[in-house]
């Protein structure tokens, strides 16, 4: 009997959406299913819902809980984490409510920036918890990990815990695909693309149509053309509702292709906090111009524990549509055979990137089979992509660093060198600014002298 540990099963609906999808499939209709969650509230609720996805699909899995990991990995096959270290409250309120006192607005604070860094530097301890406990109780398992900041989390991992096979993965790419087949009118399975960069930089380097001759049409001067209307508010993209309901807008992303020639993975909310081109105190007209939602995360964050409460009236409904996440067609190829082929976040040894840092982690095509995951080299990225993907970079390097180091200054070097942060504030207020944080957020912070 296959075993799936869920470490941060309290997390909803994504357990719901990764749940169902494993369970239609036939041969996991009997898996062992171990959740667990030090939430015990979050931990039961889960329980139902997936008792209830269960019972949706005909499905029979052993499904066992948990407030310990280690009972949880037991044998386990496959480590799933979803958490989020801090929470809502009172981790991801400081995040916000302390910058804002300066001047610094954020969107979603989990990738980079100075949101991004803190969230790290808490996280990285728990990993490397985590990792440990892999190693004693499942040390074949493969580790999906699903953690913001990516891949701050997978350098750090790999840094520390490199015998522990994971693989970071994030819905972005097949998630943006499906967004611009709609924006082009297009159906998604003729769509044919490669990209590569880092997570939530990741860019298209290809992205054509599958005419029924067989031969390939180009589709980048379409998406030129429309995001230009876009951009000039002439043409809406078609961006599904977020989780709470809004339309948020894509002029971001569709600005970002008109000056660099290639479509961005990650969504516009995301993305405007990564450069320091949109997010400027003094320029509120941007701010409308792109539809910048500001303190989004925090407003998701309030949507998640009405979903979490509405995910658990939902069992033994209808079950969720299937979904793009990645974990099914990996643990299908891997327990079952047969091939697979996702993009995963791991790192860049060998250079798979051969223009970004061989120390850093790339997003990838990676072939997944019985034997594991097997990243696949990509081409060097157009120069200018790679020169903005390092601004991130420089970044998630020196989190690492200071985790590791337990030096502080590196925290400061870090936020200095956001770009965002660095746009947006002089060095003194950076680093009080930091200080504010760490001192908030105690004793989640590894050691920093």
């Amino acid at each position: 009997m296959i075993k799936f540990c869920i470490i941060g099963a309290g997390s909803a609906e994504f357990t719901r959406r990764i749940v169902g999808d494993v369970l239609r499939v036939p041969e996991f209709k009997r898996m062992h299913l171990a959740l667990m969650d030090i939430d015990g509230e979050r931990l039961q609720a889960a329980r139902r819902i997936v008792a209830g996805l269960a019972s949706q699909c005909k499905a029979s899995p052993a499904i066992t809980v948990h407030r310990e990991r280690k009972p949880a990995l037991a044998g386990a096959d496959f480590v799933q984490t979803s958490i989020q270290v801090g929470g809502y409250k009172p981790a991801t309120v400081a995040d916000f409510a302390i910058p804002k006192k300066y001047g610094l607005r954020q969107t979603i604070g989990d990738t980079l920036g100075i949101g991004g860094i803190m969230r790290g530097l808490r996280t990285i301890p728990v990993l490397f918890a985590i990792a440990e406990d892999i190693a004693a109780c499942c040390p074949r398992a493969l580790w999906l990990q699903y953690v913001n900041p990516m891949a701050i989390n997978m350098i750090a991992l790999g840094r520390a815990h490199g015998g522990v096979r994971a693989v970071g993965l994030c819905h972005s790419v097949p998630g943006t695909v499906a967004m611009l087949a709609r924006d082009l009118g297009e159906p998604p399975d003729s769509i044919q693309y490669r990209c590569a960069g880092i997570n939530h930089m990741a860019f298209y380097t290809k992205l054509a149509k599958r005419r029924a001759d067989g031969t390939e049409e180009d589709l980048y001067p379409r998406l030129r053309a429309h995001a230009a209307r876009v951009v000039n508010g002439e043409a809406p993209s078609s961006r599904a509702p977020e989780i709470h309901g809004r339309q948020l807008a894509e002029k971001v992303r569709y600005e970002v292709l008109l000056r660099l020639g290639y479509f961005v993975t990650e969504s516009s909310e995301h993305f405007a906090e990564y450069v320091p081109w949109f997010i400027k105190p003094r320029r509120p007209d941007l701010i409308k111009k792109y539809q910048i939602p500001l303190d989004e995360y925090p407003a998701r964050c309030r949507a998640a524990e009405r979903q979490w409460r509405e995910a658990e009236r939902a069992a033994g409904q209808e079950p969720p549509p299937p979904s793009n996440e990645y974990a099914a067609p990996i643990i299908r190829a891997m327990a079952l055979g047969g091939v697979a082929e996702i993009y995963g976040n791991v790192p860049n040894r060998g250079g798979l990137i051969p223009n970004l840092p061989r120390e850093t982690c790339v997003e990838v095509p990676c072939m997944v089979d019985r034997g594991g995951i097997a990243p696949r080299p990509a081409p060097p990225l157009p120069r200018q992509l790679a020169a903005l993907m390092q601004t991130s970079i420089n970044v998630q390097l020196l989190v690492v660093e200071a985790a590791l180091s337990g030096r502080r200054e590196h925290v400061y070097h870090a936020a200095m060198l956001d770009p965002l942060t660095a746009a947006t504030l002089p060095p003194d207020d950076i680093c009080e600014m930091t200080d504010e944080l760490l001192a908030a957020h105690g004793d989640s912070m590894p050691p920093l002298g």
